[in-house]
């Protein structure tokens, strides 16, 4: 989520980032993509990456998975907002509301990981 001047006052109040994050809600899938992320993250090495569609392939089977990419990777940015997930380019970590093009997710949280 990226800051806005008009929260300031009312920063206490404010749950979503838009009327479409407001909209979308979070669906059984979405926490399964969560807690999938979280399940490969610890099954390596600490400072290991995968990627959003590794989370995908294990949510659905099959030639579906290529559908949930995009809700993967906002999996990823919430984990990021509650301070446990990074998100990297290049080696290098991203601004996950900025960041396009291949992504790696990497746990800087408690270890081993749990949700």
């Amino acid at each position: 989520m990226t800051w806005r001047p008009r929260w300031a006052k009312v920063w206490h109040e404010v749950r979503y980032c838009s009327d479409a994050c407001r909209r979308r809600k979070v669906t059984q899938e979405d926490r399964a993509l969560e807690l999938a992320i979280v399940e490969l993250l610890g099954q390596r090495d600490r400072r290991a990456t995968i990627c959003p569609s590794e989370a995908a392939r294990r949510v659905r089977s099959g030639d579906d998975w290529a559908e949930i990419i995009e809700p993967a990777r906002r999996a990823a940015r919430r984990l990021v907002s509650r301070g446990v997930l990074q998100i990297l380019q290049k080696n290098a970590v991203v601004d996950p509301s900025t960041a396009k093009g291949p992504l790696r997710l990497r746990w800087v949280g408690p270890w081993p990981p749990s949700l």
